[in-house]
């Protein structure tokens, strides 16, 4: 899509430098790229903090190694 925007001079310097970008474009979809994974990890955080993951009872990290070393090819 294309979109024409006006942004500051500097804050489009600055992401650039940061994400890395071989240009506006590439780095303009790394820095909103980076920012949406921040906003789903920080609403995946704020729903387990209402609802914390439970484990079965029983359930140890050794069991999970060795059942996970069985299935291997």
């Amino acid at each position: 899509m294309k979109v024409t925007a006006l942004m500051d001079d500097q804050l489009i310097d600055e992401v650039r430098m940061f994400s890395g970008g071989r240009n506006i474009t590439e780095s303009m979809v790394i820095a909103l790229t980076d920012w949406l994974r921040i906003q789903k990890i920080k609403k995946l955080n704020a729903e387990l903090e209402g609802n914390p993951v439970v484990f079965a009872p029983g359930f140890t990290a050794a069991k999970v190694r060795k059942l996970n070393r069985r299935q291997r090819y």
